[in-house]
């Protein structure tokens, strides 16, 4: 059995709760990533934020450079334990429609598994089961 640890990217860097906007989206620029995790002051998985969410909140009219991270009103944040099955990674994307992964051990955050990352570890058919189910969204 494939578990999430193997295929997943490890040394995930997190945003801070308590970081700017813009901030954010520096990081997602200089990491070629479209999604961080957000970390706490004690390190621990607080959210995640999207290159979307930035757009979103810049589209409004909000100022990137002084607007804080805002978790309130995040759903609780989807992840798969570090040991658990690529076929629960898989079915957890699907269920949830979203295509990246933060990877725990425990309560420690330790890598990202994405959409590509399962493309590269299963076969054909079942990638495309999973672009299905989360472009239903």
């Amino acid at each position: 059995m494939t578990t999430a640890r193997e295929i997943m990217t490890p040394n995930t860097e997190c945003i801070g709760a308590h970081d700017s906007l813009q901030e954010a989206a520096r990081k997602m620029r200089d990491l070629d990533v479209g999604a961080l995790p957000i970390c706490g002051d004690d390190n621990k998985l607080k959210g995640m934020i999207t290159d979307r969410d930035v757009a979103l909140c810049v589209a409004e009219g909000k100022d990137a450079s002084s607007e804080v991270i805002d978790l309130t009103g995040q759903q609780e944040v989807v992840t798969i334990g570090a040991d658990d099955s690529v076929e629960e990674a898989l079915r957890t994307m699907s269920q949830h429609q979203v295509r990246r992964l933060p990877v725990i051990d425990g309560h420690d955050l330790v890598g990202m598994i994405s959409q590509a990352d399962i493309a590269r570890n299963l076969p054909e058919d079942k990638v495309g089961d999973l672009v299905e189910a989360i472009s239903r969204g």
